[in-house]
């Protein structure tokens, strides 16, 4: 009889410290569900922008004091979760001193890296009035990444060159507006018109 007991209060005991562990298992999942979902909200509320201009021209400066580019555009949206800014109708024009004003549109845009790096996207097109040294230049792609303080841009999409009276295409190109030095990548096309009727 008394072993009965001792067996029917272990059972007891352990039912209820077999209880005890679920509900604190139960209670402890709860928490984890409920600081997930706040790290998520969080997280979202962070993505979100926390500032919208519209018609907005931005004007940045060389560590002398000069303007070095321009970004201008219809909608400018910024997220502080990575500091980017996201532009509509986008247009940099980059001032590069000595160099003619080299004009860059485009239907976006996206600014990062400490406004270091913009990445055009879709109906991307530059041009570049002529100067004593140069002639006009004009370019389109789909795609472009400009490093305006450094003076240089990059893509690996499909492009149109025209320089002068000279046209080149190429799928990829690295261009340097500082030293003048444009690389095409992959098959292209090279149409350059005899030399008498070249524009002077």
């Amino acid at each position: 009889m008394r072993n009965q007991r001792v067996a029917h209060r272990y059972r007891l005991s352990v039912g209820l410290v077999l209880g005890l562990f679920g509900a604190f298992g139960s209670f402890w999942l709860v928490e984890l569900m409920n600081r997930a979902g706040e790290e998520m909200q969080a997280g979202l509320k962070l993505n979100e922008p926390d500032y919208i201009v519209e018609n907005f021209s931005f004007v940045r400066m060389t560590k002398t004091g000069q303007p070095s580019y321009i970004i201008s555009g219809a909608k400018l949206t910024h997220r502080p979760v990575d500091d980017s800014s996201d532009i509509v109708k986008p247009v940099v024009r980059s001032l590069s001193g000595e160099n003619p004003p080299m004009d860059i549109r485009a239907q976006f845009a996206r600014v990062d890296q400490d406004n270091t790096r913009v990445t055009l996207t879709k109906d991307v097109r530059i041009d570049r009035a002529a100067s004593k040294d140069s002639r006009e230049m004009h370019l389109a792609t789909q795609a472009l990444t400009v490093y305006p303080e450094e003076d240089r841009m990059e893509t690996d999409q499909p492009v149109r060159l025209q320089f002068g009276d000279a046209t080149a295409t190429g799928t990829g190109m690295q261009a340097n507006n500082a030293t003048r030095q444009v690389h095409l990548a992959g098959r292209g096309t090279l149409v350059y018109p005899p030399r008498g009727q070249q524009t002077k």
